[in-house]
């Protein structure tokens, strides 16, 4: 028989009960993943002592249950677990700062798996209720032959603990909620709730008689026992509307320390539109955040997928990370294990890692910038992609390149196009003197770009743009030269009264035959310090730079020599604005009035 009695709760430490009540949970939504947390842990406490013989009852069908009733303003949370009696609420609920959990796993610290079954039993997650609630009440009976008790609080340190009428083993958690919380007694709030944190609880969940969750995800199970199949359907439950991935890496560690999930590669754009908010991160199933940049580093929070580890340290509301040596391990483990993945994709079917690299190319890239150790490793699988649409490792495109496109200083040059189409003509003029160019036409490429000229030994990177092709890579063999330097300078006052430009701006330079008769060029570090301005957000101080373009003369195409040969001089400078605009127009820069103009001169021509 259990003694009416009253009291207070007695506070331990320095917390305050009023600053449990209203300060420590920063989101009111988390009342019910603690109570049902708290409910499956009772669950799994009692089968854990029936596997150990200290239980020699039925356990019957383990579940938890979730329901509301609207018209009485009570949700309750009913489990038929461990329960407790009259002297456990005393010590578990009274004392907040005991930690029942902390002498459940004491108790049996000898057994490997206590400490992962076990969330944490009633204590400061019980009274996040106070939140939403004006009067809490628990019904309680015991595994042990004792008598089933009640106890009531509204939210004060004040409390009633008295006998109840209950017959059968578990617990009840009534909430009778506050007015300014009534939001919580709408079905599909609660279904919402339910649904976020509590999807992959390990004991079975009911809510309006339907199970709610999946108390075995397919992270709890061995690799041996999945096929690709299981990896799909488990993608497509975490994220309905999601394309299916490229593929996936199972995590599974028991040292130093506990972790298991499956993270997943999506399909990424040129667009860079994925949310980095797409990985979970659980604690023994339950859902914590979505927020994981200290677990996983950076360049790997495009991926999707779920991370579980009970080692990985949460502030006492479980809300967010605090910082701890293990979230370092986790993170150096998460970042080999992609490595490890990749590396082995790349050797088993390069044709096939190939084909992914259009989406892979952004992980492999961001990690090469931003981790120095996945950078070591990746530079055997990054691969560089060029004009025929061949892919290349590092050292093969050295290899490739380093006989035909080593300058006259000893250094190697890449050269590469970030727009394929609008810097067609420059591509042709490369490829006509047997040069290859890459593409690097993502917004990460920039930066990337960088990388490899700190990481790859004597190779500049220069974009075919940003100069003649003979500047570009300069050899010692003396270049074909038809103009004299009277005729240069003749040629640059031309086209100085045409198009405006100041001598500064314009070179006369011997190009290719079949090369084009004018160029717009930027100098490559010019226009790498603007990409990186705009990709920062101050593309506006570098837009319209003076000096950091200049106009390219081919003092060897037969256009030009036509424009020095002509007598009329109205002529001569209506070709010479006209094989400037041609220039403006391949590189997409003639809009407006100027191509109205253009259109216009071209038709005069054909008169």
């Amino acid at each position: 028989m259990v003694t009416e009695e009253k009291g207070s709760i007695s506070i331990h430490t320095e917390n305050i009960f009023p600053i449990i009540k209203k300060f420590l949970y920063s989101d009111h939504e988390i009342f019910l993943r603690e109570l049902v947390s708290n409910a499956v842990d009772a669950t799994q406490k009692l089968k854990k002592l029936s596997s150990l013989g200290e239980f020699a009852g039925e356990l019957g069908e383990l579940k938890v249950e979730v329901s509301f009733d609207k018209e009485a303003k009570t949700i309750t949370v009913k489990d038929n677990g461990l329960g407790m009696t009259a002297d456990e609420i005393k010590k578990y609920i009274n004392q907040i700062a005991f930690s029942g959990a902390a002498e459940f796993l004491e108790k049996y610290k000898g057994e490997e798996d206590a400490k992962q079954q076990i969330i944490g039993h009633f204590g400061l997650g019980f009274y996040s209720s106070f939140m939403v609630a004006a009067k809490v009440e628990i019904i309680t009976k015991s595994h042990q032959d004792a008598p089933a008790a009640r106890w009531i609080c509204d939210g004060s340190t004040e409390f009633e603990i008295s006998g109840a009428d209950r017959t059968e083993r578990g617990t009840d958690i009534i909430l009778h909620i506050a007015e300014d919380s009534e939001e919580f007694l709408e079905k599909y709030r609660l279904e919402g709730i339910l649904n976020k944190y509590c999807k992959f609880m390990p004991v079975d969940i009911f809510f309006d008689e339907k199970q709610i969750n999946n108390p075995t995800p397919i992270w709890t199970k061995s690799p041996n026992e999945l096929k690709d199949e299981d990896y799909l359907n488990f993608y497509k439950e975490l994220y309905p509307y999601g394309a299916d991935p490229l593929f996936w890496i199972h995590l599974n560690v028991d040292y130093p320390f506990n972790l298991t999930g499956i993270l997943y590669f999506p399909k990424v754009g040129n667009d860079f539109e994925v949310k980095k908010d797409k990985i979970q991160l659980y604690s023994r199933q339950v859902f914590i955040t979505d927020e994981v940049k200290d677990v996983v580093p950076d360049f790997l929070m495009l991926l999707h997928g779920v991370i579980d580890s009970p080692d990985i340290p949460l502030n006492v509301s479980r809300s967010f990370l605090q910082a701890d040596a293990n979230v370092k391990k986790i993170n150096q483990y998460v970042t080999r294990k992609v490595a490890d993945k990749l590396n082995e994709l790349f050797n088993q079917d390069r044709a096939a890692y190939e084909e992914k690299w259009n989406s892979l190319h952004v992980f492999v890239k961001y990690g090469m910038i931003s981790e120095t150790k996945f950078a070591e490793k990746a530079k055997d699988f990054t691969l560089l992609k060029n004009q025929e649409g061949k892919y290349f490792t590092l050292n093969e495109y050295s290899e490739k390149v380093k006989d035909n496109q080593t300058d006259k200083n000893g250094s190697t040059i890449w050269l590469y196009t970030s727009n394929p189409e609008e810097q067609e003509v420059y591509c042709q003029s490369a490829i006509k003197k047997g040069y290859d160019v890459l593409t690097f036409d993502h917004m990460i490429d920039p930066h990337f770009i960088g990388h490899l000229e700190m990481s790859v030994e004597k190779t500049q990177l220069k974009r075919v743009d940003a100069d003649g092709i003979n500047k570009l890579i300069e050899k010692d063999e003396p270049e074909l030269d038809l103009l004299t330097e009277d005729q240069k300078s003749k040629l640059k006052t031309i086209f100085e009264q045409a198009t405006g430009q100041k001598s500064e701006q314009l070179s006369v330079e011997p190009l290719s035959t079949d090369s084009v008769p004018v160029l717009i060029t930027e100098a490559e570090f010019m226009r790498r310090m603007k990409e990186m301005s705009q990709s920062n957000g101050m593309g506006a101080a570098w837009g319209d730079m003076p000096g950091s373009q200049k106009v390219v003369l081919n003092a060897n195409h037969a256009s030009i020599a036509k424009i020095l040969e002509t007598e009329d001089a109205e002529k001569q400078q209506t070709l010479a604005r006209y094989a400037y605009d041609l220039a403006l127009l391949s590189n997409n820069k003639l809009k407006g009035k100027d191509l109205a103009a253009f259109i216009e001169r071209s038709l005069s021509l054909l008169n």
